[in-house]
């Protein structure tokens, strides 16, 4: 099947800049667009969930595309509901999502949860699709340390796209003033996990302590020394405070404590 005979529909959600946090087109769904235009060109439909007007969904629009889709949610409204019934009648064959969103709750979990709802296959990771054949896909899916796995996979099916994947392109800003925002009134569900919740920015996880890993008793003994030799000591006759504090000291040196 040529890949412009696809119905490609690509979920977009608002994005936040990392150092001022102004609204933006969010990373990973950008690139999830930018997949998508490949496959469909400029019949790739655009479907966001939430508030129609926030400005800064028009940057999608900026790559190319004359509309999109937006299905009227409140800010704390659970939106898998409304995407699987549109996506469900809309006669999606390939949905696109970024991994995780960059505001709100950020759990990753609306791929697996709209996979779920529509009983379709999840990919997740997904860098390209390289051929669709009798409505069985090939595609690449991202591994650790850059690696890739070639998976096929029955249409229809929801992928998440992966920083891997090719880089969005820039955003015009005479096409996304253009562009249309089509409001849609929708079934709201409340989410009720969410109105219990209490939300607060995410931190950096402690970074683990570096494990020697060695097969060999030489090795380990290699290891051990290159170690001492880089700055380490040999505590003896300490009192528990003074081996407390070299103990804190290390952690801080690893960055494990702040």
């Amino acid at each position: 099947m040529p890949h412009n005979l696809l119905n490609v529909i690509t979920l977009v959600s608002v994005g936040a800049h990392p150092v001022t946090g102004r609204a933006r087109r969010a990373e990973q769904d950008a690139r999830a667009v930018e997949l998508g235009l490949r496959l469909a060109g400029k019949e790739l439909q655009l479907l966001h969930a939430g508030d129609p007007q926030v400005e800064a969904l028009r940057a999608y629009l900026g790559m190319g595309l004359a509309e999109m889709t937006v299905l009227q949610q409140p800010p704390r409204a659970d939106v898998v509901p409304a995407l699987g019934d549109y996506l469900r009648d809309a006669g999606a064959q390939l949905v696109l999502t970024g991994s995780q969103a960059e505001v709100g709750e950020g759990s990753g979990m609306l791929p697996y949860l709209l996979a779920e709802q529509l009983d379709w296959p999840l990919v997740v990771g997904l860098v390209e699709v390289e051929s669709v054949t009798e409505g069985v896909a090939q595609v690449l899916q991202a591994l650790p340390r850059g690696q890739r796995r070639r998976l096929q996979v029955r249409l229809p099916f929801v992928a998440s796209v992966d920083n891997a994947a090719p880089e969005a392109r820039q955003s015009a800003f005479g096409p996304a003033r253009r562009g249309q925002l089509r409001p849609q009134d929708v079934a709201v569900v409340e989410d009720m996990l969410l109105e219990e919740a209490r939300l607060q920015p995410a931190r950096p996880r402690p970074k683990r302590l570096k494990v020697i890993k060695a097969k060999t008793g030489a090795e380990r003994m290699k290891a051990a020394t290159a170690k001492a030799s880089a700055g380490g000591q040999v505590l003896t006759d300490m009192t528990p405070e003074q081996g407390a504090e070299a103990i804190v000291t290390l952690l801080r040196d690893e960055k494990v404590l702040r």
